[in-house]
């Protein structure tokens, strides 16, 4: 019974089964924001257009100077964010926020058994990703300012019990990532939108809700913005949370900008897509 009880719990950590739960999404389209005569306007701002959670760097993309987060750490030195996990190198940097977020998903993933998890690889600045694109090309790297991994919201995670794809820290991941505002931004079936070719390895923090919609939807980061944009605005409830996402085309000059109205007292976010437009998240939970 013992011997039995210890095969299928192996089973259950190769497979990726009895990680989490799924989280239901329900999308609403066209759904209305309640809003009044009392409520807030924010006025945004060119610079927003391409700093945040959403934006989008990529081979066409390079992202601004203002992208990079203010909050870049060396996880070398901070101790009490690496619990639960190994560095790959002595000196690896990324965001603060991203890197706790990542250390409470750490955390979950440890309490399925699953507690091998390493990071390999964080933020780089611009002179460290052009002498890494000069000697490996463009086969297998991409220019200064055109790679995630300038923008400090994006990892390469691996386990030390060998490579992702085959590990059991691969398969919690592919299953509960997304519950913690990360993506894996680059899959194997959409390399043709992506223009890279299949990475286990990397994972994207976009924040909640957004995770885990592009899930629910089978979107990458290109197909979620391009969505955004065609719908202009949705609710979404996921999470036991309900938010309302608005799309808000840039203007230009920016003085044309029109001003967007959010219900009083909520909580909001507002990410630039790096291309044309703005993305504000409102949580409505304790609005409606």
């Amino acid at each position: 019974m013992k011997k039995w009880w210890i095969w299928v719990s192996m089973f259950l950590v190769l497979s990726g089964c009895g990680f989490g739960e799924e989280q239901d999404v329900k999308i609403t389209v066209d759904a209305k924001i309640p809003i009044d005569g009392t409520s807030p306007s924010l006025q945004l701002t060119r610079k927003q257009v391409y700093t945040g959670s959403l934006v989008l760097v990529n081979k066409e993309r390079k992202l601004h100077k203002e992208a990079v987060p203010n909050d870049i750490i060396d996880l070398g030195v901070r101790d009490e964010l690496t619990k639960g996990f190994e560095l790959l190198e002595s000196s690896i940097l990324l965001s603060e926020k991203v890197a706790r977020k990542f250390g409470e998903m750490v955390e979950a993933a440890a309490k399925d058994g699953v507690h091998d998890f390493r990071i390999s690889s964080g933020y780089r600045d611009m002179s460290d990703q052009e002498q890494l694109f000069e000697e490996k090309g463009e086969d297998y790297a991409l220019p200064a300012g055109h790679s995630e991994h300038n923008l400090g919201l994006s990892l390469d995670i691996g386990s030390t019990s060998g490579p992702i794809d085959q590990s059991a820290e691969g398969n919690w991941l592919k299953k509960n990532a997304w519950n913690y505002g990360f993506i894996l931004r680059y899959p194997k079936d959409k390399t043709n939108i992506t223009g890279i070719q299949y990475e286990p390895w990397h994972f994207r923090y976009v924040g909640l809700p957004h995770s885990l919609i592009m899930k629910e939807k089978d979107f990458v980061l290109e197909e979620y913005l391009a969505y955004l944009k065609d719908q202009g605005s949705i609710q979404v409830e996921a999470g036991g949370e309900t938010y309302q996402i608005i799309y808000v085309p840039a203007y230009v000059p920016v003085s044309k900008q029109p001003k967007v109205s959010i219900p009083s007292g909520s909580k909001y976010d507002v990410s630039g897509d790096n291309i044309d437009g703005y993305i504000v998240t409102v949580l409505l939970t304790n609005i409606l």
